[in-house]
């Protein structure tokens, strides 16, 4: 009797410990449905290719000349330009597109007599065909175009592959105009550096930026909207030049991740050098995950988020801390990597592996002293890999990586998450967009001077006008 109790009660034990088993699993796992931007890529047998989709030359407000500009983007290394200049849609490096209203304001600012050289047809060929490179070329994105030249707070817009914007005189803070224009046009467009326009490059702390204020609440349901109803609007630029004015805008970026993505689409975020000048060229860039370096490729990308971001500059002191805390080294309150010729080479992901069976995923690196994974705008994990079961109480709609090293700094795009429980989208709600006031006004002065044979004349003169 005393042996078949003992029995009974090691039997019993087993069934309560294996039910506590089953419990614990049940309450702390999620079965995670993880939407990874790369999985179409392969790495073993696709390139990674240099990208600039945001610079400018003498056909606009940039201080170098087309041919010159084109030349040192090549000398560097990039395997892909897109000539952006304000107001002026790109044809091609071979021929010269510029305004009349540009060249006018252009030599008051400055005094300088801007010159626009376009590439030989030899010149044009060897570049894109490689001489001197092993022949890896360089190409042309379509149709590059900096909308709203004539914006007062640098509401500005980059487009590519449509015929959209030329000679558009654009407005202050009339983002919805252009980007809404882009989408009917058949182009793709991005939100270029917005610290610029929302101020917030101003701000001394990261805390301050993108707050609880009323105008930072109000520029946010601005993105908002402009993202969830325009889908070819990839997203944001949120490192570019030397991170000066964008320092703030990965904050940016995962707060519009959190509103945008339960809607169910990504944001993207892409990095440029916004070059005026030749020093700026190396400072940043995409980096384009393709089979092959052609244009049809580049739009493929560009809309599923096959890229990365890269810059070698970060402002944001908050950050830098943050790196400084994993890597045991101090990398004070501004990362500045001024090497240009790639003996410090940046970060690079040669491999994504998502396993949404152990709800991990990971990335091989090269160049990286650290990654961090980023939910709702917080560093939850550092390494190479995150299992997402260990952080369920810290993750919402989604999860970033960044990867740190010498050579700078590089951003994945956001792997997205379905799962039982996930934020919802949230109702929003009435939002009037007060760019629509200045873009009306606009388009009554625009009239109103074009309304007689002398305003006309003029205008055509100062913005239609083809060189």
């Amino acid at each position: 009797m005393k042996k078949a109790n003992k029995i009974i009660s090691v039997t019993l034990a087993l069934i309560i410990a294996l039910s506590c088993s089953v419990t614990a699993f049940a309450v702390n796992g999620v079965d995670y449905e993880i939407k990874n931007p790369y999985e179409s890529v392969d790495f073993d047998a696709w390139d990674q290719y240099k990208a600039d989709l945001h610079c400018h030359t003498t056909a606009s407000d940039g201080d170098v000349d087309m041919d010159v500009m084109i030349e040192e983007h090549y000398a560097q290394g990039y395997d892909a330009l897109a000539l952006t200049d304000h107001g002026i849609v790109s044809q091609g490096w071979r021929k010269v597109n510029t305004k009349n209203y540009f060249k006018i304001a252009m030599s008051i600012a400055d005094f300088k007599t801007r010159v626009v050289t376009p590439l030989t047809q030899e010149r044009y060929d060897e570049i894109t065909t490689g001489v001197g490179r092993d022949g890896r070329g360089m190409i042309e994105v379509p149709m590059g175009i900096e909308q709203n030249p004539t914006s007062l707070n640098s509401a500005h817009v980059n487009s590519w592959f449509c015929d959209y914007g030329d000679g558009l005189v654009g407005g202050t803070s009339n983002y919805a105009e252009v980007i809404e224009g882009v989408q009917l046009a058949g182009g793709l467009s991005v939100i270029n550096h917005p610290g610029e326009y929302t101020k917030a490059k101003e701000e001394e702390c990261e805390a301050d930026a993108y707050n609880d204020s009323s105008w930072y609440q109000y520029v946010i349901k601005k993105f908002t909207n402009l993202l969830i109803n325009n889908d070819s609007c990839i997203g944001l630029d949120i490192n570019s030049k030397k991170d000066g004015r964008t320092k703030y805008d990965r904050k940016l970026w995962d707060i519009l991740l959190q509103k945008v993505v339960p809607t169910g689409r990504n944001v993207f975020a892409i990095a440029t050098t916004d070059a005026h000048q030749l020093d700026k060229v190396g400072c940043a860039w995409t980096s384009l995950c393709m089979p092959e370096n052609n244009a049809e490729n580049i739009r493929n990308c560009l809309e599923t988020g096959a890229f990365f971001a890269v810059s070698r500059y970060i402002k944001n002191a908050e950050e830098l801390a943050q790196f400084s805390l994993e890597t045991g080294r101090d990398w004070g309150t501004s990362f500045e990597q001024e090497d240009r010729s790639g003996a410090v080479p940046a970060p690079v992901v040669t491999n994504v592996i998502v396993d949404e069976a152990a709800d991990t995923i990971s990335l091989e690196t090269e160049n990286a002293l650290t990654v961090h994974w980023i939910a709702d705008g917080e560093v939850i994990a550092v390494g190479n890999t995150i299992d997402l079961d260990d952080y369920s109480d810290k993750i919402g709609s989604y999860v970033r990586a960044e990867a740190f090293g010498e050579g700078g700094v590089l951003y994945t795009q956001a792997f997205t998450l379905g799962y039982d429980g996930a934020p919802e989208a949230e109702k929003q709600g009435f939002f009037y967009d007060f760019g629509n006031i200045l873009a009306a006004l606009k388009h009554f002065l625009i009239k109103a001077a074009t309304s007689i044979p002398v305003g006309e004349t003029v205008y055509n003169y100062l913005v239609k006008t083809v060189d």
